[in-house]
């Protein structure tokens, strides 16, 4: 029997994405880090296995006897700080993954990549082809999903037959750690988000970047690069949506860019120092104030890629929420 193997599966992408494979009736294994939360896995008929990507020793037991292999993990964060650990984990990481993947001879990979690792057009959607630009202001985060992109296409040169699938910022349903657009669903829902800013990003549902992986492994050609996002949504008409999907009204208070990010650049140190949660950090702030848009072109037309609906996603978020008791019923 063939064995799927899906790293990051307790993430946001790999939850959503071993449900779909289980469903299919693939046999999955997974790979978490030691110590992870991994609660959006439980009840889930997966083989587990614990290991750091930094570690190339420990992962060959996850990685042989797989036939394919999603690449979902990654330490995601737009937080200054820590550059090193993302570094050692993304980037070597992947190097450790790949290279194993090479040699246990396994028959296909699927790399997630980053739409932020994708450069930007301010006049018209970003497509594949578009080089990211290291001289304008960036995260760590993004400055390592362009070296992953590189290490996939290194592994690809070797002999390894990978792909690369870029998700955009993801909504849906099985959002577990949370991830950063499942928090602000949240304060919106239970109350406790008192302003928000202009912007807006592009964003994928996650049964469409779920999609799109499988379409990558059942059809990318090797060494190509598909940008997966399902539209781009500004701040209002995600407030718009939160507001049907929750019965709450948005906060009145809506604050400039300038204004949010000139007060992150103070206070975000020190919040990171002391642990506390930031939704709005300076680099946030930039990236939804770019007005970055995806062209999703390729995806469309070598895999058949068919996005579907931002708004549905948000509710099945919500829904979602609401049955693990994370969102509380109004008085």
């Amino acid at each position: 029997m063939t064995e799927v193997l899906v790293t990051g599966a307790a993430g946001h992408l790999g939850a959503n994405l071993v449900r779909q494979l289980v469903a299919d009736g693939e046999s999955v294994r997974v790979l978490v880090r030691p110590g992870s939360d991994d609660s959006g896995l439980a009840g889930l008929d997966v083989r587990r296995f614990e290991a750091d990507l930094r570690d190339a020793t420990a992962l060959r037991p996850a990685v042989r006897g797989a036939t394919r292999l999603f690449h979902c993990a990654a330490v995601i964060s737009t937080v200054a700080g820590g550059e090193r650990e993302i570094y050692a984990s993304n980037v070597l990481g992947t190097r450790n993954l790949l290279d194993a993947a090479l040699a246990e001879g396994v028959e296909r990979v699927v790399v997630t990549g980053s739409f932020g690792a994708v450069g930007h057009l301010p006049d018209r959607p970003s497509d594949e082809r578009v080089p990211f630009d290291p001289f304008t202001p960036h995260t760590a985060y993004q400055a390592t999903k362009v070296l992953v992109a590189h290490e996939a296409l290194r592994a690809h040169a070797d002999g390894l037959d990978v792909v690369l699938a870029t998700s955009c910022a993801i909504v849906g349903p099985h959002d577990y750690l949370p991830s950063r657009m499942g928090r602000l669903l949240l304060r919106f829902a239970n109350g406790q988000l008192r302003a928000y800013i202009d912007g807006g990003f592009e964003f994928v549902a996650a049964r469409d970047v779920v999609a799109g992986h499988l379409l990558a492994m059942a059809k990318g050609r090797s060494g190509a690069q598909y940008l997966l996002g399902s539209g781009y949504r500004s701040m209002d008409q995600l407030m718009a949506t939160f507001e049907e999907v929750t019965g709450r009204r948005r906060p009145r208070l809506k604050l400039p860019p300038a204004l949010v990010g000139g007060v992150g650049r103070v206070l975000s140190p020190l919040l990171a120092r002391t642990g506390r949660e930031q939704l709005l950090t300076p680099a946030a702030v930039r990236l939804l104030t770019q007005g970055r848009r995806a062209d999703c072109t390729r995806a469309r037309v070598e895999l058949g890629y068919a996005p579907t609906s931002v708004e549905d996603a948000i509710r099945e978020a919500h829904d979602d929420f609401v049955r693990r008791g994370l969102i509380r019923r109004q008085s």
